[in-house]
């Protein structure tokens, strides 16, 4: 039996919690007492002490996030219960700020501040040792990346066949969006690239070909993502897919011409927009040059085959309904292949708080602390949104009904059509989840032909060559689910 159990909930199977692995990897001489234990989100909190209790462990390290805060919670209250010899090690973002607050931190017997890899080791150490820890709450310093173990031996055969592989050249990011936790980094620390090199060329002698970097702005450094898109092109196969995310503004020709020679369905390049406002992203910390974004965009769109991810947020500070509606359609007229619509969240410790009151901020106070209204945006329109956002999932970004989709938002605001078509979904539905693809099509033939008033014969041609677009596959990315080691 292991004395350490390294444990989190992931939010689907496909996700590996990289995480986890970091810690495994960085345990030293303690690593063959430690075992990894991934769970997902829909488990019973009575399957997952029981999953955990089987093991025996002294010690539990639990990484603690935004999207599984709720049951791990409750997994450490019925733990305390039923085994209060346990020694529980909270770790990751959502445990790293206002601990103070969280009934988990006092309910668990340690809690790591920060990236945790250097100071698990260390405080398990000591506590199989029968050393007494200085205190309750451990601020980790930060590591040197160089200094770390990487983790990509950890990933098993199943993982490599059936998951997809996270990585990371970088940790941190200069900018200051005041929305992300990454903003309390201020700095970039690199990986040094031979290890990494070393690392991936063993992972894909064994098979593996979904690869999502972590990294906030993998092209900072543009040497460095250079040598990363070199290093795939140089070991292309068929199958292998690679997820990035860039600033959408900094898109040099050198940058340019090595993403033009990767073929479709090979690159998703992940470009974080959010606002158009200028105002707005100067009010959030966000430096962004809107027409260096648009002119990029469009050369990626035309001339190469990367499948383009643009995210936007709805409900920042002092973005009003017009604001918003106006930034989509100037990001849709850019024709990305997805546009994530992402509610505001206010994660803790993010800046963002700090425009609560003037902005009459009011975020729910259940994971993941979405926006539920502010000045400009009372809670009905909130609702909307938040709608229009699952539903363009749903119906644009899936993929799947991507010519009715394109019907629905022809004309000179694709946001208000589909806002149009939002709210007569939902009027007919009252639902935004457990909606069958079936159902959804059979109401798409409805609205084309009721609200839009375009003849039956049309409406079912849409949906023939929807469905021969879906079976050739749209070849989309995993969602990402976590950045940073708990």
């Amino acid at each position: 039996m292991p004395d350490i159990v390294l444990a989190t909930f992931n939010a689907r199977y496909e996700h590996c919690s990289s995480g986890l692995r970091c810690l495994m990897a960085n345990l030293g001489d303690l690593a063959p007492r430690a075992s990894l234990l991934e769970l997902n989100t829909g488990i019973r909190t009575a399957e997952a002490a029981e999953a955990i209790l089987k093991l025996a462990p002294r010690v539990l390290g639990l990484g603690v996030y935004v999207w599984n805060a709720r049951e791990s919670a409750m997994l450490v209250a019925e733990l305390k219960g039923l085994r209060p010899e346990l020694i529980i090690v909270l770790g990751g973002p959502e445990v790293s700020h206002e601990t103070a607050r969280q009934q988990i931190c006092h309910d668990a017997d340690f809690v790591i501040k920060g990236e945790g890899e250097i100071a698990f080791a260390g405080l398990c150490r000591s506590l199989l040792s029968a050393e007494a820890p200085a205190g309750k709450f451990i601020t980790a310093e930060a590591p040197d990346p160089s200094l770390l173990e990487l983790p990509y031996g950890l990933y098993t055969a199943e993982d490599i066949a059936n998951r997809v592989i996270y990585a990371e050249a970088s940790r941190g990011c200069p900018f200051a969006c005041e929305f992300c936790l990454s903003s309390l980094d201020k700095t970039v620390r690199n990986f040094p690239l031979p290890g990494l090199f070393a690392a991936w060329e063993g992972l894909l002698a064994r098979g593996a070909l979904k690869f999502k970097f972590v990294d906030r702005t993998f092209n900072l450094d543009m040497a460095r993502a250079a040598a990363v898109l070199n290093f795939f092109l140089e070991r292309l196969r068929p199958g292998l897919f690679l997820h990035f995310e860039m600033v959408p503004d900094r898109f040099p020709e050198e940058l340019y011409l090595l993403v033009k020679k990767f073929p479709a369905g090979s690159l998703q390049l992940e470009v974080g927009v959010q606002t158009f406002n200028a105002a707005v992203a100067a009010r959030i910390g966000r430096r962004q040059d809107n027409a260096a974004v648009e002119k990029n965009m469009l050369r990626l769109k035309l001339g190469t085959s990367a499948h383009l991810h643009a995210d936007l947020i709805a409900g920042l500070p002092g973005e009003d309904l017009a604001s918003f509606a106006a930034g989509f359609d100037r990001l849709a007229a850019l024709g990305p292949q997805e546009i994530q619509v992402g509610i505001l969240k206010r994660l803790r410790g993010a800046p963002i708080a700090r425009h609560d009151e003037e902005w009459q901020m009011v975020y729910s106070p259940y994971p993941p602390y979405e926006l539920r209204s502010n000045a400009q945006l009372d809670f009905f329109t909130m609702q909307r949104l938040r709608r229009f956002a699952r539903y363009w999932d749903l119906v644009a970004n899936s993929g799947v009904f991507a010519e009715t989709a394109a019907l629905i938002c022809a004309g000179p605001s694709p946001f208000h059509n589909f806002l149009a078509f939002s709210d007569w979904l939902y009027a007919r539905t009252g639902q935004t989840h457990a909606i069958s693809r079936a159902r959804l099509a059979d109401l798409l033939k409805t609205y084309v032909t009721d609200a839009l008033k375009r003849p039956a014969d049309m409406a079912a041609s849409l949906a023939v060559r929807d469905a021969l677009n879906a079976r050739r596959g749209s070849g989309h990315a995993p969602r990402r689910q976590g950045r940073r080691p708990g």
